[in-house]
């Protein structure tokens, strides 16, 4: 099965990029999971990069904050799709990295999800990969029938206790 790169600038990233791990293992999906700083290891991020589809990467999920280069730099370097995750920062709450990623120069595309949106991200990947794997395809639309029936089931205990009750319990 095709692999997906998963890459972050700091271990500070972790806990969001997690979320992205654990949706492509929910799925089954390969990946691996890495990180580098572009600005303080530019040698080593750039032989990751140009090396990551001999190695069988099809998708790179990015993390950064603040500058956030490191999406963009995975986009300039890999042909293939990458996904950007503006991390929340303490200077701008993740504005500044959300501007950073989806600001993209033309021709050089990152897919941006939301700010620390890392599970987005994972199911993102999962997606681009399904156009040519049905069998993932259909795990993607047993997730999607999973959260309907999730919603439909809370929808149905609010409707049977009341919303003053339903607060209780949650």
């Amino acid at each position: 099965m095709a692999k997906v790169g998963i890459v972050m600038g700091s271990d500070s990233d972790m806990p969001v990029m997690a979320k992205a791990a654990e949706m492509l293992d929910r799925f089954g999906i390969e990946y691996e999971m890495t990180i580098i700083s572009a600005h303080r290891e530019p040698d080593i991020f750039f032989e990751w990069a140009k090396s990551a589809e001999e190695r069988g990467v099809k998708v790179i999920i990015a993390g950064a904050g603040k500058a956030a280069h490191l999406p963009g730099m995975c986009a300039a370097l890999f042909s293939l799709p990458v996904i950007g995750i503006p991390m929340k920062t303490s200077d701008l709450g993740g504005v500044d990295s959300l501007y950073s990623i989806v600001q993209m120069p033309s021709g050089i595309p990152v897919a941006t999800v939301a700010i620390n949106g890392g599970a987005n991200a994972g199911i993102l990947a999962a997606k681009i990969l399904a156009v040519s794997d049905e069998a993932l395809l259909a795990r993607l639309k047993e997730y999607s029938e999973s959260m309907k029936q999730d919603v439909v089931g809370k929808a149905e205990k609010l409707e049977r206790l009341g919303y003053k009750e339903y607060l209780k319990q949650m």
